[in-house]
């Protein structure tokens, strides 16, 4: 979907045309604003030219946009009455809140991001789009276009919000849970959506995994300047613990299980994530998301959700330069960290100092969590004589 172009003026009552936001398959996405109350929307409006089987793809869009209501889910609104207008053929349009922030294709492609995104955006990420996956699917509703270009970002009131757009390729599960029909993005589709298979809300798993692993890197996992063809030929030979597969400069094509360098993730939540990258991006639809002896069909997100959970300390040897990073439990006291990091580092616990950020010293009776945050970005150094 192309985006951002600006267009003539326009108005229909008090309501005024502010900029074309995206042009994909179905038609135009423009904002519109409000003179008088400077309220902001969103409007989706379909192509005349569309065929049957696409103007029942927009009805059922709209209908399940209409029925949704999650933080991280783009909310439908009501369209209003001096924008009906807008509508040139007898299919309705769609309202829908305005997010200011772009998609996440936009940040993505910022020079800063050209190594991955920074360690607090990416688990932020992780949490919002694990979130409205886990709620469309207990809505039997399977995305099946997840993407960059269809999360889009709003200003909250302490951080970035992520939200889910476009359901047009969206699919409600029928009493059997598969489906078999498919038209969608090829560098994030599952393989049995290529392979024109059955499938279930596990095709969300491996698009969400393939998605994650550009927001870590900089780049999709699977050698993604190929053709479908040569692609499904030689991904399908990868072990289930495979997470990137790549052609080096002499055209070898080589499997990883490990996230490569540079990216900006501390070493302790890089094998976290995957190890939990190799549950997304399984071959196997079936055993996609299960770790081979739990079978729970959801354990993936459970998995993501201790991750998320955990607190970390991030200490500063400031004889090392080094940054080591520390799992941390409730109840955990300082002493106690001071002799997993004397195992690292040789430095004693007597001739160690855990400085906070602010410059105040923790003593050895303190509760270890006091150093770490649930959010991973709480830092501490550590001055110490090495023995």
């Amino acid at each position: 979907m192309s985006r951002g172009s600006p267009l003539q003026p326009q108005s229909f009552g008090p309501w005024e045309l502010r900029e074309r936001l995206g042009t994909g398959g179905f038609g135009n996405v423009t904002r519109w604003q409000n003179k008088e109350t400077e309220e902001q929307i969103a409007i989706k409006q379909c192509r005349q030219e569309l065929s049957a089987k696409n103007k029942e793809r927009w009805s059922l869009e709209i209908q399940i946009m209409k029925r949704l209501d999650h933080e991280n889910v783009v909310a439908a609104r009501e369209v209003p009455e001096a924008l009906q207008k807008l509508a040139t053929n007898d299919l309705p349009l769609l309202a829908m809140e305005y997010c200011q922030g772009g998609d996440l294709r936009k940040y993505l492609n910022l020079l800063e991001n050209c190594c991955g995104m920074r360690e607090g955006g990416i688990l932020i990420l992780l949490r919002d789009i694990s979130s409205a996956l886990t709620y469309l699917h207990k809505k039997r509703i399977i995305h099946r276009d997840l993407k960059p270009e269809n999360i889009v970002l709003q200003q909250g009131e302490k951080r970035l919000i992520h939200k889910i757009i476009d359901l047009g390729y969206a699919k409600e599960l029928d009493q059997s849970s598969l489906c078999t029909s498919f038209v969608g993005t090829l560098q994030y589709l599952a393989p049995e959506l290529l392979e024109q298979q059955k499938y279930t809300v596990t095709v969300d798993y491996w698009s969400f995994g393939t998605l994650v692993f550009e927001c870590i890197t900089g780049f999709r996992p699977f050698l993604p300047t190929w053709q479908p063809v040569p692609w499904h030929s030689k991904l399908k030979h990868k072990h289930d613990d495979d997470i990137v597969v790549y052609e080096d400069l002499s055209g070898e094509v080589h499997f990883s299980k490990h996230l490569p360098q540079p990216n900006n993730l501390n070493k302790f939540l890089v094998g976290k994530l995957e190890q939990w990258l190799q549950l997304m991006l399984r071959w196997s639809p079936q055993d996609r998301g299960k770790d081979g002896t739990e079978r729970d069909k959801n354990h993936c997100f459970t998995q993501l959700d201790q991750i998320l959970e955990l607190k970390l300390v991030h200490v500063l040897n400031m004889i090392t330069a080094e940054t080591l990073t520390y799992p941390v439990q409730t109840g955990e006291g300082v002493s106690s960290l001071q002799q997993r990091i004397a195992c690292d580092t040789g430095i004693p616990p007597a001739n160690q100092e855990l400085l906070l950020e602010a410059g105040l010293a923790m003593e050895g009776h303190n509760e270890a969590a006091q150093l770490g945050k649930t959010d991973h970005r709480q830092s501490n150094a550590i001055n110490g004589d090495e023995c």
